[in-house]
């Protein structure tokens, strides 16, 4: 059985980013080059959902439903000048809206697995120091975990 795999891109819709003082140079899909001198570290930089409703957001989802059933590997194409400071947060949700656990990404690849009451979840980038870097794209993909 072949596995799923997802790459998401940085689409150039801005609600979702971050743009007090930010330069952000739409090169190509998987090239979007983002600078900010002032931003503080935690500041959410851009986000990507599962679950939309169009007709408030004017946005479709960009991330792939994924279940707790499943195991997944994330693998995230950021690059930095300094190497380093971001964070991939993604933030399971319930039914209600309400939230149902989170996963935080702390290099450039992981492994994870939702809670099995997820019903859709969000995506993050996070600011953990930096003030440029360039964003290629971030991929999950199904993978086999021996039990």
């Amino acid at each position: 059985m072949e596995k799923a795999s997802w790459t998401i891109y940085w689409n150039e819709y801005s609600s979702d980013t971050y743009l007090y003082g930010s330069q952000i140079d739409y090169k190509a899909k998987n090239y979007v080059h983002f600078e900010n001198e002032l931003m503080p570290p935690g500041t959410v930089i851009k986000e990507w959902y599962s679950l939309t409703n169009y007709q408030a957001q004017r946005i479709e989802p960009s991330l792939p439903i994924i279940d707790g059933e499943s195991h997944y590997r994330i693998k995230i194409n950021v690059h930095t000048p300094t190497g380093g400071g971001y964070l991939v947060r993604l933030v399971f949700l319930d039914r209600y809206e309400r939230e149902a656990g989170d996963f935080t990404v702390r290099g450039t690849e992981a492994e994870f697995s939702c809670p099995l009451k997820t019903y859709s979840y969000r995506m993050q980038l996070i600011n953990a120091g930096m003030t440029e870097f360039t964003y290629h794209s971030i991929t999950i993909e199904e993978i086999e975990v021996e039990r």
